[in-house]
């Protein structure tokens, strides 16, 4: 399965390798005296709209998290990694919808039950094409997307020019893969058809690189940039989610300020003021602010996992600001809630490379790749550990906060007979190819990160996806706990979990 890469996956490992600043050698110093000549900027410019200029605008600040009046919240996050993250990411999907649970109308499939999707980079292009397509999705991506390959219409090739245009702003400009994103998958489709869904939620991520801080395709987002996102292309949301440094040029937002409508939301001006605020809250806020000012006027976004390869800082930054026990959540789904689930599926890469094992090394694009693996690993361990300690902490809150309501509230907030303040329960869990054992995940981990695999290894990670949910033992709980009976009269049946369907998906 190794195998001898070819240029141009060594061409995307060295691109993925300057996520982090490196030194260069010999060949890119050369190189750098054709940069000068050498500019993509011509067909970099912004596409955003401002809202004073679109009819039917989304103008509204909306919520960014849309949940429903049910007991039960389900989310998942897709961790960047190429074809390789999409492949195992939709093995996870599968296996939701081969398991199905059965509510007081009738039974269900778990997948018809996903309230929230997240997706960095290679992430991103499933959890767009899934809110998008939702269960329709699942018969046709395989086909559009995973057995076809995506670097057909870019500059892979190691050469002395490419890499000339690398030093230069990128060896591709932004145009290539958001038109094949659109002929292959999303048809032209913009945010317009991801807003107003009932479910799912989804966010796209990238990395604004000036403020360092995650860049989310949101209402908060493109609000304090006083631009419309509901006319904004999902391709390029996602190309810029998977824009690779050095192979890509950055994706370019224009900020339109001046008689903007969309003012911040409050806790902006609170944690900017907070000199007890959480580094990660705060920085996010500074660039919010940075926007809204107009000190920033153009925002420049490369691959979301160079600075959150999980894709779970904004959703902890939403919770951390909240001024209330339940947000984001409103008053009246805090009440109903009983279960959460939030599983993050990572297919980042193990450590791996025999230069370990002597006193030389790495070098090259080894020691390329270890420095971008290091910082990527490390920046997606922070921002998990944070989200955890974010997560229990809100399950404290919110039992306490339940469990303080008067019975005029809790009437009010619509709690039903034999309603039991402290029944909430929340399952945060991590699916990874570790977790299927050394065999199986040392040959996962040598599958490459680039945008076209063969179809073999796509076969396996699909199955991998769907095996590895089927054995997370937060995933197990979580389905345990769904058979507890709910009170009598209850209006929102609790569901009851019944046995998964172990009929693979072809």
């Amino acid at each position: 399965m190794t195998g001898e890469r070819g240029y141009d996956d060594n061409l995307w490992m060295v691109g993925c390798g300057f996520q982090r600043i490196v030194r260069v050698g010999r060949v890119v110093a050369c190189a750098a005296l054709l940069a000068g000549c050498t500019s993509v900027g011509g067909n970099n410019n912004p596409i955003n709209q401002p809202i004073a200029e679109v009819k039917g605008a989304d103008i509204a600040p909306g919520r960014d998290v849309q949940t429903y009046y049910d007991d039960m919240v389900v989310a998942l996050a897709f961790s960047g990694g190429g074809t390789r993250a999409a492949a195992f990411s939709f093995g996870v999907l599968q296996g939701f919808d081969q398991t199905h649970v059965q509510t007081a109308a009738s039974t269900i499939s778990l997948l018809d039950h996903i309230d929230f999707v997240s997706g960095v980079s290679g992430g991103s292009v499933l959890a767009a094409y899934y809110g998008l397509k939702k269960r329709d999705a699942m018969a046709d991506f395989k086909q559009r997307f995973l057995l076809q390959n995506a670097q057909a219409n870019l500059q892979m090739d190691l050469s002395l020019f490419n890499i000339s245009k690398g030093l230069a702003g990128g060896i591709n400009d932004p145009t290539a893969f958001p038109k094949w994103l659109d002929a292959n998958l999303y048809g032209g489709a913009t945010f317009k058809s991801l807003l107003f869904e009932r479910r799912p939620t989804v966010w796209i991520n990238a990395s604004d690189i000036y403020n360092r801080v995650p860049f989310v395709y949101d209402r908060t987002t493109f609000g304090a940039l006083c631009s419309d996102l509901s006319s904004y292309p999902i391709s390029e949301a996602v190309a810029s989610s998977a824009a690779v440094p050095v192979i890509f040029a950055p994706v370019v937002i224009q900020n339109y300020t001046g008689g903007c409508p969309s003012p911040l939301p409050d806790w902006v001006d609170r944690v900017r003021n907070d000199q007890d605020a959480a580094p990660l809250i705060k920085s996010y806020a500074d660039a919010l602010e940075r926007y809204h000012t107009g000190e920033v006027k153009y925002v420049k976004l490369l691959d979301g996992g160079i600075v959150d390869n999980y894709g779970l800082a904004a959703i902890t930054v939403r919770r951390l600001a909240s001024n209330t026990p339940y947000g984001p959540l409103e008053p009246e789904e805090a009440v109903k809630l009983r279960r959460l689930l939030f599983l993050v599926v990572d297919s980042g890469r193990a450590p791996s490379g025999a230069w370990a094992q002597t006193v030389s090394g790495p070098s090259g694009a080894d020691l390329i790749q270890a420095a971008s693996d290091t910082a990527t690993q490390s920046g997606a361990v922070g921002t998990y550990s944070a989200f955890q300690d974010t997560m229990d902490d809100w399950q404290d809150d919110l039992v306490k906060w339940r469990c303080h309501l008067s019975e005029a509230q809790r009437r009010n907030y619509g709690a039903p007979p034999g309603w039991n303040c402290k029944d909430v329960q929340f399952f945060v869990g991590r699916i990874a190819f570790e977790q299927l054992g050394p065999e199986r995940a040392a040959a996962l981990n040598n599958v490459q990160t680039a945008l076209k695999l063969p179809p073999d290894q796509v076969d396996e990670l699909i199955d991998a996806g769907r095996d590895a949910l089927k054995t997370n033992p937060v995933f197990r709980d979580f389905l345990k706990s769904l058979g507890k009976a709910p009170p009598h009269g209850r209006p929102v049946a609790t569901p009851v979990v019944t046995e998964p369907h172990e009929a693979r998906a072809e």
